[in-house]
């Protein structure tokens, strides 16, 4: 048997994906013994403090990642929307798998949506990007920042702390809470994350272990990922500034929207392009272009 390490954060949505990996591994390959390394991130550590004041995008990454370049794991799972635009040298993307649903969602106690919360009800979420895209929904909301896993989360939700939440679909289906979900939100109230959705399976450049989960890789996700990121990496975007983004593979097309927004959501940009799948990365950057030139430069000074 070959032993392989993959690193993994020890949240339920975080083991909930890795030992998705570790399933299909295993099945994939008799001759592995696939092991789970549970790592705690600076994003684990300080739950109490706003991830923009703990460094940002990367808090949920750092520490696996240099247990990958240390050589303690083989590979490491990821959350794609966790990721910085530039991964650490020596460090590749092996596989994308198939996306999940990559939609935020409203969740409440009882039955309801977004438009029937009466006005001043508390709205939890620990995103820049949710809340700014809420507010120029509903400016009469009160958003409330909170913080946690999600299990954390839903029993806040729960005790009364907030009246709503918004969070991925993706997590809550991954770790079997789907039915929690009770509204959908279209792009027109709130555009998702960049890559979210999507699960990031990071190796070593020269490591044994990159071949092994390339059969994982689905084409047209990592397709609309590469859009999505370079969006991300022109306007130079991370964790402290409202950005959203979201590629939609259509036949040989590649349909994109996106949102720059202040954190108030007073102000607002918003733009959509369209171009074929071989072009992904170049669509990125024009989109992220055309939102510059359309304000989105000094909604980023002001963050």
């Amino acid at each position: 048997m070959r032993r392989i390490r993959v690193g993994t954060r020890g949240s339920t949505l975080a083991l909930a994906q890795s030992t998705w990996l570790q399933e299909q591994l295993s099945r994939h390959d008799g001759t592995l013994e696939v092991e789970l390394v549970v790592i705690k991130t600076s994003g684990d550590r300080f739950v109490d403090k706003a991830i923009s004041a703990i460094g940002g995008k990367g808090v949920f990454t750092k520490e696996i990642e240099e247990a990958l370049l240390r050589g303690e794991i083989d590979l490491a799972v990821h959350s794609m929307k966790d990721l910085p635009a530039e991964l650490p040298a020596g460090l590749t993307i092996a596989a994308i798998p198939k996306r999940e649903d990559a939609r935020d969602v409203l969740v409440t106690r009882e039955p309801g949506t977004l438009s029937k919360l009466p006005a001043g009800a508390k709205v939890g979420t620990g995103s820049l990007r949710r809340r700014a895209q809420i507010l120029h929904h509903r400016a009469d909301l009160s958003m409330v920042p909170i913080r946690g896993n999600v299990d954390t989360r839903l029993r806040k939700l729960d005790d009364g702390a907030v009246d709503a939440l918004i969070m991925a679909a993706a997590g809550l289906k991954r770790i079997g809470r789907k039915e929690r979900i009770t509204e959908y939100l279209p792009d027109e109230i709130c555009v998702s994350a960049v890559a979210q959705g999507a699960l990031g399976i990071e190796s070593r450049e020269d490591g044994w272990a990159l071949e092994l989960v390339t059969y994982l890789h689905d084409a047209g996700t990592g397709v609309e990922i590469d859009a999505e990121r370079s969006l991300l990496k022109r306007l130079g975007g991370g964790c402290d500034i409202p950005i959203g983004a979201r590629a939609r593979t259509e036949t040989e097309q590649l349909k994109m929207i996106g949102v720059v927004a202040s954190a108030d959501g007073k102000a607002f940009c918003r733009g959509e392009i369209t171009g074929s799948l071989s072009e992904a990365v170049a669509l990125g950057r024009r989109l992220a272009e055309q939102l510059l030139k359309d304000g989105a430069d000094r909604l980023l000074k002001l963050t």
